[in-house]
């Protein structure tokens, strides 16, 4: 008992359903990760992960694009979906580069993961929004936690992951993804950065060490509207709830696997 009381998310990890979602989860990584074209062309799947993975994030946050639409644009500073396109984009390319940084400050990662979304330095990036700053969330709509809230959560939430925990890769993901959301620790782009930041600990945990598992494209292919009933769940705190939002993320990154198995068969069918 003791030790789950250092470490809540374990106890998370063995709410009922939560350890079927964990071991369909991996069993379903480990297939993708032992197709034959992944030990030659994981770079490539790794490349299209990210853009797709891009492309579902910025679906879910209002910018619904076709695939092929997002790889031909060149400009995205113009209207608001093509700006969310690109913010999303952006974050896909920098996600790799913040891991070790996410493991010692992760407060420090989320504030430079607005910075990347945004594009322009303000007076409202990259820092926790403020009492009476308006926040632009199209999926959202759950009450605003107020500013002094907002930052002893993210302390709380930073604590959990610089101590570590023996919960698995997707509980940690899944519950740092819900707390940013539940938050809205920023003026704009939440979503695109929770989505990033769960991407950031499936990497980094070890669980899709090449990134080839876009949960995000799971999260889009299950529905705006599945994606905000289970998010609910998260925002209720009851254990069902927490165990419906952990679920539901791992579903995600199962349909991120096939997305990815099925760029890897059409990679094998064009070198047959």
């Amino acid at each position: 008992m003791s030790t789950h009381a250092a470490d809540p998310l374990a106890t998370l990890g063995e709410l009922p359903g939560v350890p079927d979602a964990v071991e369909s989860v991996r069993k379903a990584v480990d297939r993708v990760y032992g197709h034959r074209v992944m030990r030659r062309r994981s770079n490539e799947i790794s490349s299209e992960a990210a853009l797709r993975g891009a492309r579902a994030s910025a679906a879910l946050s209002g910018a619904d694009w076709a695939l092929e639409e997002v790889r031909r644009r060149s400009d995205f500073g113009v209207e608001s979906e093509a700006r969310t396109v690109g913010a999303a984009l952006r974050l896909g390319a920098e996600a790799g580069q913040l891991l070790s940084i996410w493991r010692q400050s992760p407060l420090r990662v989320l504030a430079r993961l607005h910075l990347v979304a945004v594009g322009d330095p303000g007076d409202s990036v990259g820092r926790p929004r403020q009492d009476g700053e308006n926040v632009d969330e199209p999926l959202v709509e759950a009450p605003l936690p107020g500013a002094a809230e907002v930052a002893g959560r993210l302390d709380g939430l930073a604590g959990l992951v610089v101590t570590g925990s023996a919960a698995p890769a997707l509980v940690t993901a899944a519950v740092v993804h819900g707390e940013i959301l539940a938050l809205r620790p920023f003026t704009s782009y939440n979503g695109l950065v929770a989505r990033t930041a769960e991407r950031i600990v499936l990497i980094g945990s070890g669980l899709d060490p090449k990134a080839v598992c876009p949960a995000e494209v799971g999260h889009a292919e299950l529905g705006r509207a599945a994606y905000v009933a289970a998010f609910g769940g998260y925002l209720s705190g009851t254990p069902e709830g927490m165990a419906q939002w952990i679920a539901h993320c791992g579903r995600a990154v199962e349909l991120g696997v096939r997305e990815s198995t099925a760029v890897c068969e059409a990679l094998q069918r064009g070198a047959a």
